[in-house]
């Protein structure tokens, strides 16, 4: 069965980095995404960026674009995600999620099949 398991999070000062990482497996689909959410505290799910699994092609929400890179290492079965010049408003828990049939909307709440735990990030002095 497919499996999602986020690693990496923790405290970062502002305008710190921080790298996350989503271990994959398990996949039944021959062409999906996956992508990375986000929740902060009392708000929504909001959608991030996400990946294809045949030939790494990208997709981000546009107001992540400057901040944030996805990215993918096939030999360790991992996705990745950069967090640079982080704010406060970051502060939430990180979700990695499957579409099992990719669109070009992968890093949609909505659009996703599988969820892993998530990974809690914080960002404060």
């Amino acid at each position: 069965q497919v499996q999602l398991v986020e690693s990496g999070g923790g405290l970062v000062q502002p305008g710190g980095s921080l790298k996350l990482s989503c271990a994959v497996s398990g996949f039944d689909s021959d062409y999906h995404a996956i992508g990375w959410v986000r929740q902060a505290p009392g708000k929504e799910h909001e959608g991030i960026s996400c990946i294809s699994n045949w030939d790494g092609s990208t997709y981000y929400a546009e107001s992540m674009k400057a901040r944030f890179a996805i990215s993918r290492d096939t030999d360790k079965d991992t996705v990745y995600l950069q967090m640079n010049n982080q704010k406060p408003e970051d502060t939430a828990t990180y979700f990695c999620a499957e579409e099992r049939v990719a669109t070009l909307k992968c890093y949609l709440q909505k659009n996703m099949d599988y969820w892993g735990k998530g990974t809690r990030v914080t960002v404060s002095p």
